[in-house]
């Protein structure tokens, strides 16, 4: 086991780890390379910025940036002067984008012309009119009263923003003693991010996280992966997700490992980092592990270095994804955003029937119960039900106190809406969303389950099982299927498939065939059951 980190404030932490690395790589960019010292400063020289720009303990400071290293040195400097981060989607709409800033109230924004081709500052500067006339700095603005600048990272002057790098300008009106003061007056269980929700049919919710419970539980989840100092990990799900920035962010940094960034993912560029960086810790989800295996640049890397890292899914996709980037240690694992990632991992040194089939044991400082969802009963071990989980959790949802009165019950207890059970050995076993439950003639289904048999079949490639109105049954199990390319299945044949391993109630009674971009997905890139419900229900508007 590695020696825990002294720190309990994300802003101590960079220092603690830049005193004992100094000269190691922490982030690797593009061919450029910061060390624990070297990020350290520029860290330093961005939170005196911040204060000279007015921002105290408690304010919102906004990033709408791809995986960059000025996401990570905004978060840090942030986390020094006391304020908290939001991750904003690069998926956003300008809609979408307006509603968050509304929401988030920041008092400033670092974003960049251009994400994922999304011109977000036309949009900001929609938002804003007052950006055309205002001096970098001096922005006042009347719907968004509390935001008094906007950074840009690039090379293109714009009226009214800085670009970052001439952030040392503001900072030289900061002496470095109120720099030490402001950051000695940060507290462990201060809020540190607000991180949002992808909601599939509602607005999303700001769900906040504090510096403890992202040091604590962020270093647990690497010592599940066996981290060190001379792990690297290879970055490319998105800083905004709670699943890069409170997850792989902390798990690397409290080891003093380095963060290998892409800034948006694709599979070529990927395989490349991977195997040219040494890269020995992968993140990411099926789909991105799929597409490096069918990339035609995947025969000639070896990925040679790569051992661990997280994933999740279903057993299929996590033996495709070990042997897709050669992660031979890869954990399962378990959790949500308001769960500080995971809650529960595999350890790297677990069977490999125990990585595929179970989400592991609880972190230390979580507990997980299983609650009847109709009667709030305690189950036993072994019998399915709702997970809650307690210990590191969200201490509420930002700016929604009915949300957070909600989702956590009067024992503290987060209650996940997922389904699962806890095993005899005390392992997490997930079992579907608790709403995505098909009750057919009176008998739950758990989609799941029905998805597992279909893709165990050779010509699927994905499937996506949910339950559309019936008069007759209440509802009827209904999958949409895609076929691997090349690849030729009826809807008969996959019928008749599935009646080989699941009782009649549960095999589909409708199969419909899609095309992978056919499917509908939130910004983050799951698929959106509620949509697809209404898709095939004929109800989508």
């Amino acid at each position: 086991m590695t020696t825990p980190p002294r720190s309990r404030t994300l802003g101590h932490l960079l220092d603690e780890i830049a005193a004992a690395r100094p000269d190691a790589d922490a982030v690797v960019f593009r061919g450029r390379r910061l060390s624990y010292a070297q990020l350290t400063t520029g860290v330093n020289d961005v939170a005196r910025a911040l204060l000279a720009l007015g921002v105290r303990h408690g304010d919102r400071v906004a990033i709408l940036l791809g995986n960059r290293p000025e996401w990570l040195i905004t978060l840090f400097a942030a986390a020094k002067v006391g304020a908290v981060t939001v991750g904003i989607s690069t998926f956003s709409t300008a809609r979408e984008l307006a509603w968050t800033l509304d929401h988030a109230r920041p008092s400033v924004l670092v974003t960049a012309e251009t994400v994922r081709g999304r011109d977000h500052l036309a949009a900001i500067q929609e938002l804003v009119p007052e950006l055309d006339h205002a001096t970098p700095g001096g922005l006042r603005s009347d719907r968004l009263p509390e935001l008094r600048a906007v950074v840009t990272v690039g090379d293109g002057p714009h009226d009214g923003l800085y670009r970052f790098d001439e952030l040392s300008v503001p900072a030289t009106n900061t002496r470095a003693a109120a720099l030490r003061e402001a950051h000695a007056a940060v507290a462990p269980d201060d809020v540190c991010y607000i991180l949002y929700t992808s909601g599939s049919t509602a607005t999303p919710k700001g769900v906040t996280l504090a510096h403890r419970g992202v040091i604590e539980n962020g270093f647990a989840i690497g010592e599940r992966q066996h981290l060190g100092p001379g792990d690297r990990v290879w970055l490319a799900v998105p800083l905004f997700w709670s699943f890069g920035s409170a997850n792989a962010l902390p798990a690397i940094v409290t080891h003093g490992g380095a963060i290998v960034l892409q800034e948006t993912f694709e599979a070529g560029e990927a395989l490349a980092l991977i195997d040219e960086e040494r890269c020995t810790v992968y993140y990411g989800m099926a789909n991105m592990a799929r597409a490096m295996l069918e990339h035609p640049d995947r025969a000639r890397r070896s990925l040679a270095t790569m051992r661990t890292g997280l994933t999740i899914g279903l057993p299929e996709d996590i033996a495709m994804t070990i042997d897709a980037v050669n992660a031979r240690e890869l954990c399962n694992v378990y959790g949500s955003t308001e769960t500080y990632g995971n809650c529960a991992v595999t350890d790297a040194h677990d069977p490999l029937d125990l990585r595929l089939a179970t989400q592991g044991l609880p972190l230390p400082g979580m507990e997980i119960r299983v609650v009847d969802p109709d009667s709030g009963r305690i189950l036993p071990h072994g019998e399915v039900g709702e997970l809650h989980v307690r210990g590191y959790i969200t201490p509420g949802y930002y700016r929604d106190p009915d949300a957070t009165v909600a989702a956590i019950d009067a024992d503290g207890y987060f209650k996940t809406g997922d389904l699962g059970l806890v095993g005899d050995d005390g392992r997490v076993r997930f079992r579907g969303r608790l709403k995505e439950i098909i009750k057919t003639g009176g008998v739950n289904v758990a989609p799941l389950e029905v998805e597992g048999v279909l893709l165990s079949h050779p010509a699927v490639k994905q499937a996506y099982v949910v339950g559309v109105p019936d008069q007759t049954r209440g509802e009827a199990v209904v999958a949409a299927i895609e076929l691997h390319d090349g690849a030729t299945a009826t809807a008969d044949a996959l019928v008749a498939f599935c009646r080989e391993s699941l009782a009649s109630y549960k095999v589909p009674a409708r199969i419909v065939f899609r095309k992978a971009d056919e499917f509908p997905r939130t910004p983050t890139g799951k698929i959106q059951k509620p949509r697809l419900r209404d898709e095939l229900s004929g109800t989508a508007r």
